[in-house]
């Protein structure tokens, strides 16, 4: 599970008076290879695309040829996310 709320600021500091913070927990057990499913945020965003479930090493080496590799790649690819984005709107259409 990744625990990314915290109390305190990016800078280790308490948050000024008169934000808000949130903790959240995410269980993604079953989207991660068994190898990452304790790894924090910040390893899960470096490791490569394989370290999600139903990606091989193979993967990793086809989306390299396309720049991407790491999870933080693959989410931040601007081909990636216009398809996510058209995907979502073909359910609101009508």
């Amino acid at each position: 599970m990744i625990h990314p709320g915290s109390r305190k600021g990016r800078d280790g500091a308490a948050p000024d008076e008169g934000t808000t913070t949130m903790a959240i927990a995410v269980n993604l057990e079953k989207a991660l290879d068994k190898s990452y499913e304790n790894a924090s945020l910040d390893e899960l965003l470096a490791a490569p695309p394989s370290a999600l479930a139903g990606l091989t090493p193979a993967h990793d080496e086809i989306l390299s040829g396309l720049g991407i590799k790491t999870i933080k790649d693959l989410g931040s690819n601007k081909y990636f996310a216009i398809a996510g984005v058209l995907v979502a709107l073909s359910g609101k259409t009508g």
